[in-house]
């Protein structure tokens, strides 16, 4: 036996939240083996060390002990129900120890005591009361048990003195509706089915069905046959008379006027888009994303015609018509006035373009701000590779080319206009991507992957970053560097999200036609969530999500989504509808791209 500790024996659960165990012979501390093992690595053992089944916990020392096969037999012995000696004989032939044969002379010679043959007067005097008080009336003899079981009316509620009446919550068992001219052997002409009608019936479903037999005519009613559903039905009443619930429930009078939630009136909230103002055409496959300069004035858009085309806002004029050479599936416009730049998303590229319009000095002063950098001395390893465009893309606009190992899928810029997201269709850790375009430097946040990434964003005020998977939203904070919330979506699949300008709500579309709605400051669910009206297309989702929350001026009262106006415009191609939409930077007007490769203005 180890006694190498010496707390004798006392329950080792008082040591649990202490790093040692015990004492040792010399009063120094013993203490627990480290054991850092998780399931996994319990798991492996199990299936690797043969010898797993004969170890033990020394829970005395924390140590692992290796049974030796004597202790493993003691143990199996012992389970048998057999003793723990193996040499031990249980049937040995008895001694006895004391003579069987009857002595003549007795061990004592004491005589007899007088109350063992004198009757006793105390029990005398006990049973005279006895049978004074049975002659009395005052003990009365036990009924004998009645073995007969008793019954009684499950359902009667007109006696209030039986068991079911005295319950307060009793509901009467419903009463069977009584049968009508249709149930008659000769029933009016009116209620006899016709042979169209008689079809359908037979195939209507049985829930479905006003009534649950045909309705047929007999010459007497001594031509009735036997009624081939009645034990059917019958045995259907049994099952509805006791597995319906017995208990009343409390209703509350409630106005249903008060259930309505007040909205303003559309009329208060103007000015919103109302009509359709502009038609801007020119591509030839349906048009995928849109985005508008910070100053409104000029409006970009990608389509799967392999083209980008940016127009004049005010005139629907295509200024400019930039080839690609793929489809465009992203395109973001620089949120910073003083930067005329757009970022473009073609299958595994992202183009930063600057389309030379509007002001030069803006223009010209964005190229030199991309033509001062400076390379480093040490080249550093980058996920993705920053290229210069060769001179003749140059002269079309495209300066660099950020080369991805995978199709890129979004990109989205920093509110600042210096750093920029994409997002690429990949299952590693390598799905989302930083880049800052002064420094043409790229770097991965994240270690490792945290499910398939639908979409980012960039927080338009704090320094959080939005990542946004098939069912949850996770923001981080870039300064901490550390996962700040987990929003969960309760939806199937997200597909889009947008952030409101001031930062505390957000919303988020799915491809099962729901939109969560989040208010930051709340929680981590959804503050509402509301349903798409149409038959769950996936384009009508991701327009929906992506328009802005309307706060209430009012900070006491709950900030509300209030449906204004229904703009319709685009026709349906291929099954697909509006496929982007984006807000004016500065007026109240919107602008949508659909599958019938036109972009719509909406003033």
């Amino acid at each position: 036996q180890d006694i190498r500790n010496t707390v004798g024996n006392i329950p080792m659960e008082w040591y649990e939240d202490f790093p040692h165990i015990g004492y040792n012979l010399e009063g120094k501390k013993i203490y627990k083996p480290i054991r850092n093992k998780d399931e996994l690595d319990m798991f492996l053992e199990k299936m690797e060390n043969p010898d797993y089944w004969r170890t033990v916990q020394d829970k005395m020392t924390g140590a692992d002990v290796k049974l030796t096969d004597e202790q493993v037999e003691l143990v199996h012995r012992l389970q048998r129900g057999q003793f723990g000696d193996i040499h031990f004989n249980p049937y040995e032939p008895s001694v006895d120890f004391f003579t069987h044969e009857v002595m003549i002379h007795p061990v004592t010679n004491r005589p007899a005591d007088k109350r063992s043959f004198i009757p006793s007067l105390i029990e005398k005097e006990k049973v005279s009361k006895l049978v004074h008080a049975i002659k009395m009336g005052w003990i009365k003899p036990r009924k004998p048990k009645d073995e007969t079981p008793t019954y009684y009316d499950l359902w009667a509620q007109e006696d209030p003195n039986s068991i079911l009446g005295r319950h307060k919550m009793h509901v009467p068992a419903p009463k069977m509706k009584l049968p009508g001219h249709e149930e008659s052997y000769n029933p009016p002409p009116e209620y006899l089915l016709s042979e169209e009608e008689k079809l359908a019936w037979e195939q209507q479903e049985p829930e479905e069905r006003k009534l649950n037999f045909v309705p047929q005519q007999h010459r007497c009613l001594r031509a009735v046959p036997a009624y081939p559903r009645f034990i059917h039905e019958r045995f259907e009443r049994c099952l509805d008379l006791y597995l319906c619930p017995r208990q009343r429930k409390m209703r509350v009078n409630v106005d249903p006027e008060d259930l309505i939630p007040k909205l303003p009136k559309p009329r208060d909230l103007q000015p919103f888009p109302t009509t359709q103002a502009l038609i801007y055409r020119g591509h030839s496959s349906l048009v995928r994303c849109l985005s508008v300069s910070p100053s409104g004035q000029w409006l970009v858009s990608g389509s799967d015609d392999g083209t980008v085309r940016f127009w004049e806002v005010c005139t629907a004029r295509c200024m400019k018509t930039l080839p690609v050479g793929g489809v465009v599936k992203s395109i973001a416009w620089n949120p910073n006035p003083t930067i005329c730049l757009v970022a473009i998303a073609v299958e595994q590229s992202v183009l930063l373009v600057n389309p030379c319009l509007g002001d030069k000095l803006l223009y010209g002063a964005t190229d030199q701000v991309l033509e001062s950098y400076v390379a480093p001395e040490e080249e550093r390893i980058q996920p993705v590779q920053w290229v210069r465009a060769p001179p003749e893309e140059q002269s079309r606009g495209i300066r660099l080319v950020v080369q991805h190992s995978k199709p890129v899928k979004q990109v989205t810029w920093h509110g600042r206009g210096d750093y920029f997201a994409s997002v690429v269709s990949d299952h590693s850790n390598t799905q989302v991507l930083i880049h800052q375009s002064s420094k043409r430097w790229s770097q991965n946040p994240f270690r490792k992957s945290r499910g398939l990434v639908q979409c980012v964003l960039f927080h338009p005020i704090r320094p959080f970053f939005l990542v946004a998977t098939q069912r949850h939203v996770r923001i981080y904070n870039l300064l901490k560097q550390e996962l700040t919330k987990k929003l969960m979506a309760n939806c199937k699949w997200v597909s889009s999200m947008a952030i409101h300008p001031g930062g505390d709500n957000i919303i988020c579309g799915s491809y099962d036609s729901k939109l969560a709605w989040f208010d930051l400051d709340l929680s981590t669910r959804p503050y509402q969530m509301l349903r798409g009206t149409h038959h769950g297309l996936a384009a009508e989702t991701q327009s929906s999500a992506l328009l802005p929350l309307l706060p209430p001026s009012d900070l006491l009262q709950n900030p509300l989504l209030v449906p204004v106006k229904v703009l319709k415009g685009h026709a349906l191609t291929l099954d697909l509808g509006v496929l982007d939409i984006v807000f004016h930077p500065t007026q109240p007007w919107v602008f949508s791209s659909g599958a019938d490769g036109t972009v719509r203005l909406y003033t």
